[in-house]
């Protein structure tokens, strides 16, 4: 458990609102991160923990889907299974490899490809729905897929916006079977993650238990107050918050 009342405050705040914004829009992760790196948590220690933070979304997010579950094009269930746990797993891998020095390095310019992925988001799907269906092939499915699960379990912002768009290019043109496979691939790649975070001792427990419960909280404060909120000013406040978390982590570095 973090140790003073400011650093615990800090955490469950970030927690809750990031909570919030996954059931909106996404972004959560750009403020986990950087709550657990400003409290004291080592940087590569933080990113494994605030994964595990948001992981019931997640969960509850392929609950909400289940009827409209669908692989894309190219793909089984069973394959898409199986490469998202194998490319999360892999990613998970990765970062266990990466030194808390180099993984500080590569944070701003993760966090900032993240921002600026999840700003031109609608855009990117704009075209990607309006373009021409791509070939399904078995092959280039599972290799589009494993890379964006590898991505996935190795730093997971604007991983959202990375599968819908695959799924996009790959001729998937149902949205709600979109998002549902979404959720999906984001769950398994995450749980296995964790697990492998678990492993190899990179999960600061204590503060990724109560950001759990904070994040869930926000989960469900942020799905029933969605429908108020005006999406471009949302989507916007997440980009600014990426923006200044990104140069504060160029700063700090």
């Amino acid at each position: 458990m973090p140790g003073d009342a400011v650093s615990l405050a800090l955490l469950l705040g970030a927690a809750f609102v990031a909570g919030a914004l996954n059931a909106v829009a996404g972004g959560g992760s750009f403020l986990t991160l950087p709550a657990l790196v400003f409290t004291g948590v080592p940087t590569v220690v933080a990113n494994a923990t605030g994964t595990v933070a948001l992981l019931p979304g997640y969960v509850s997010g392929v609950l909400g889907f289940r009827e409209d579950l669908q692989a894309p094009p190219g793909l089984s269930l069973p394959a898409l299974t199986l490469l998202s746990l194998l490319g999360g797993a892999i990613g998970a891998v990765l970062l266990l490899l990466t030194d808390d020095h180099t993984f500080r390095k590569l944070v701003p310019w993760l966090l900032l490809v993240a921002t600026l992925l999840f700003a031109v988001g609608p855009r990117l799907m704009q075209q990607v729905r309006s373009g021409p269906a791509g070939d399904a092939s078995a092959s280039r499915s599972a290799i589009g897929m494993l890379a964006v699960a590898i991505y996935g379990g190795y730093f997971n912002g604007g991983l959202g916006i990375l599968l819908l768009a695959l799924f996009g290019l790959l001729g998937q043109t149902n949205l709600n079977a979109m998002n549902g496979a979404k959720n999906l691939v984001s769950a398994l790649l995450t749980s296995i993650a964790v697990a492998v975070y678990a492993w190899g001792g990179l999960v600061a427990w204590p503060q990724a238990l109560v950001m759990m419960v904070a994040a869930t909280a926000g989960g469900y404060f942020g799905a029933r107050v969605a429908r108020r909120l005006p999406a471009p000013a949302l989507r916007a406040g997440i980009v600014a918050i990426g923006l200044i978390m990104a140069l504060l982590f160029f700063v700090r570095g």
